[in-house]
């Protein structure tokens, strides 16, 4: 993006709260590609994306927030050296860059705390950007889970499970 001035990201502070709704709130009403409620409310929506077993990250660009993102263990224990996440971004910031650089920052930040992995377990097969994305950045599909996912029509689809090493 000529012109422009460079995407940030920076880990998610007390005052994002407001523009992280506005980011999760339709992706989760949409229930196009995340198996959570839509129904769910603004403050339980906050609750799962800023809970104490996540590190959250926003992406923003002239003071204006167009994603975010969450990095986890993806189990505890023997399975606490994988890491999972989650990704967002802002209605109008598809296609501008904004989910690879949060992708590629989620790795640079997986490896400095120590991850030796990254793992999706869910990623929804009719998510077709970032079934891309992944893939493009190293990630294999090692798993597929036939119909587990119910879009808001009613048409099952598979979500598919991904792993890359770090």
């Amino acid at each position: 993006m000529t012109g422009t001035t460079p995407l940030r990201l920076r880990p998610v502070r007390p005052e994002d709260q407001a523009a992280l709704s506005a980011i999760l709130m339709p992706v989760i009403r949409a229930g196009e590609t995340y198996a959570l409620d839509p129904a769910m409310t603004e403050a339980a929506a906050l609750a799962y994306w800023l809970g104490p077993d996540k590190t959250g990250f926003v992406a923003e660009r002239d003071g204006r927030i167009l994603g975010s993102y969450y990095l986890r263990a993806n189990q505890a224990g023997g399975g606490a050296h994988v890491a999972n996440a989650g990704y967002m971004t802002a209605p109008g910031a598809g296609g501008r860059g904004v989910g690879r650089a949060m992708a590629e920052h989620s790795l640079d930040q997986a490896r400095a705390m120590g991850f030796r992995a990254m793992q999706f377990n869910f990623v929804v097969a009719s998510n077709e950007r970032a079934v891309r994305l992944w893939l493009a950045l190293g990630f294999a599909i090692v798993g597929t889970l036939p119909g587990a996912f119910r879009r808001p029509d009613g048409r099952e689809v598979d979500a598919l499970v991904m792993f890359r090493r770090l």
